[in-house]
């Protein structure tokens, strides 16, 4: 019987493509891609083996030795084969750890494995798993190979069904479609002996795992060769889940956005191919044991796993004083700010997502030392607690109605009473506390929620004023802010002129305040909302004027009666330079018959100082600070 070598053939150059195009694009950095690449490369000799014993075959060799070399080979071969792939799908897992510590899953694994190496190796002895004299043939001990690869099958399925939810669905999909494919390719052989298409089929499922499990385009970052921030998500998130104890030293380059803005992108890609160069020579001198990976603007990982947790502090060491060093590039001496941090995890950071906030500006909060950092120096457990949970922190929050609205009286020099407030946005948490403003804002404007936190200040403003005691205390209107998402939703202003019209609330008892970055946001669907409430008659201010947005063109075209001019202008009043500002900033604000509200007025001789430069109104801790609306309206009738 002619044996057809072509499906061998056809697997060895699919194979050797495979390997060859995996190292060229330097898909050899982390466990999982280490493994797969064994995993091809033990196809690629087992399918060499198969060539070599047909090729025998089909000559007719009278040589027992190199025959029985040949077939031994393949099989001892393939049984690598079956359990490499086992391995691999450990490796998508990430779970080496708790196999390690199991020793009935060593068993499974290695039971099976060493007895058809042993009946394979003892064969010529033995000839119970094949014969060669006469033809081959296989012996009354063969069926075990059949054994061992349903072992291997029930677990693999099992296995990965028990992890699911530590692999992409792609993932899945692309390691269990192994086999299958393998199975209907051993019957298709068991059928037709002539055509060898086994490692035909072990060739296609590779190559199916490489194009849709381990993409390299989704892994490996073209510009520095490391793996990419969603490899690292995926790796970190995969460490939390099993509990695995390993050390990341990050590295956020502190200046390199400013250099890539002032110098350039080509400059740029210079100074981070030498980053890169000087970060592999530090991992080759720790044994090439760290992962690499870059996430994005200058911020590198390196992580090292629970055996070689002992080198990350001399890593990270040496890290700092390569970097430090000046170097010169096209006759330009540039000294970078490497910010590096040892992060033990999850011992000093406790779970996936206080990581990932933390490492995305730690380098924001501190000053440049030179250093190695550790993390009790920069991370402060709550507020990244709190930046980690916030969406659930702000879901719950609407849920229960934990949200309040703040009141702080503004001044009218003028008429010498308080005639206005400004609605102020507040969230104390039952386990966090009080929630900062900033990251409340921020990541509101993120989810989206902010526009339903928008309607319910609105809607309690509007409560406040429709009743009976807001006219009584001598106010006027009240001053409820606008964020940039909120400027920019399409239906803003038929949403907030029907929340007043369910209230009844006159449109002149409402100021909408954008802040100066909103305004620098300026676009069509924006301008169209602003001028929409304008011409409803609510009046518009605009906040923090002169926080370095502030466009006098931008002042002119918006529908604004109020400019409230942000505390910075309060802070250097003291300054001649700055006084010279103020004068004339207050006078061209006036000549454009605009009103001027004055933010952070502390102090008596503040006051009496922006009243010289007549200013209209004053706001700040100096008559109170924000406060539940109880306790503003006993203030305001302390005044009356």
């Amino acid at each position: 019987m002619e044996i057809n070598l072509s499906f061998d053939i056809a697997a060895t150059i699919m194979i050797t493509i495979l390997l060859i195009s995996w190292v060229m694009r330097k898909m050899t950095g982390g466990t999982t891609n280490r493994m797969f690449l064994r995993f091809v490369f033990i196809n690629l000799i087992a399918v060499l083996f198969d060539i070599w014993a047909a090729t025998l075959d089909n000559v007719g060799s009278q040589s027992i030795t190199a025959l029985y070399f040949a077939h031994s080979g393949f099989l001892i071969v393939y049984n690598f084969v079956t359990l490499m792939y086992v391995l691999f799908v450990v490796s998508l897992t990430d779970t080496w750890h708790k196999i390690k510590k199991n020793f009935f899953i060593l068993f499974v694994l290695g039971a099976p494995f060493l007895t058809v190496l042993a009946a394979l190796v003892t064969n010529p002895l033995t000839k119970k798993m094949f014969l060669v004299s006469g033809g081959y043939r296989h012996g009354e001990w063969f069926p075990l190979i059949y054994a061992q690869i349903a072992v291997y099958i029930v677990f693999v399925i099992a296995y990965m069904i028990y992890y699911r939810e530590l692999m992409e669905l792609a993932r899945f999909c692309a390691a269990v479609a192994y086999i299958p494919i393998g199975v209907i390719a051993w019957l298709i052989q068991m059928a037709a002996p002539e055509n060898h298409v086994q490692m035909f089929g072990s060739a296609v499922s590779m190559v199916l795992v490489s194009i849709a499990a381990q993409k390299p385009e989704e892994i490996v970052d073209s510009d520095t060769q490391f793996m990419k921030y969603r490899a690292y998500a995926a790796d970190m998130k995969r460490n939390y889940y099993n509990k695995k104890n390993v050390d990341v030293v990050m590295l956020n380059l502190g200046n390199f956005s400013v250099i890539n803005a002032l110098m350039g992108y080509d400059f740029a890609m210079q100074i981070l191919g030498d980053t890169v160069k000087r970060i592999r020579q530090v991992n080759m001198i720790s044994g090439g044991r760290a992962d690499l990976y870059y996430l994005d603007r200058g911020r590198f990982r390196m992580v090292f796993h629970e055996k070689d947790r002992a080198l990350a502090e001399e890593a990270a060491e040496s890290l700092v004083a390569s970097l430090m060093e000046k170097r010169d590039f096209n006759d330009l001496d540039i000294t970078l700010q490497p910010f590096v941090v040892l992060a033990r995890c999850p011992e000093e950071i406790k779970d996936f997502k206080m990581l990932m906030t933390f490492g995305m500006d730690f380098h924001e909060k501190v000053k440049f030392e030179a250093r190695v950092m550790h993390v009790n120096e920069v991370f402060h457990k709550g507020l990244f607690e709190i930046q980690g949970n916030i969406d659930e922190i702000i879901e719950e929050a609407l849920e229960f109605k934990r949200f309040q609205v703040y009141y702080q009286p503004i001044y009218s020099i003028e008429k010498k009473k308080f005639i206005s407030a400004e609605a102020l946005l507040r969230l104390f948490d039952p386990t966090y506390g009080f929630i900062s403003p900033e990251i409340l804002v921020t990541a509101a404007e993120r989810s989206g929620a902010i526009h339903r936190i928008g309607d319910y200040v609105l809607e309690e403003v509007c409560r406040f004023i429709t009743e009976g005691e807001f006219h009584s205390l001598g106010l006027e209107y009240i001053e409820v802010n606008l964020s940039v998402t909120q400027c920019m939703r399409v239906n803003l202003a038929d949403k907030i002129l029907g929340i007043m019209a369910k209230h009844r609330v006159p449109t002149e008892c409402i100021n909408l305040e954008i802040t100066e970055t909103a305004a620098s946001h300026t676009q069509e669907v924006m301008a169209e909302n602003l001028q929409k409430l304008n011409r409803a008659g609510i009046s518009l201010s605009l906040d923090d004027y002169g926080t370095g947005y502030s466009n006098i063109k931008r002042v002119i075209q918006l529908p604004l009666k109020i400019v409230k001019l942000d505390k910075t202008f309060v802070d250097e009043q003291d300054n001649p330079k700055m006084r010279v500002v103020l004068k004339n900033t207050v006078a061209m604000l006036k000549d454009m018959d605009m009103e001027i509200v004055v933010e952070g007025i502390e102090t008596q001789e503040m006051l009496d100082f922006f009243a010289e430069l007549q200013c209209d109104f004053i706001q700040g801790y100096f008559f109170s600070k924000p406060v539940p609306k109880p306790e503003f309206v006993s203030f305001i009738k302390s005044y009356t």
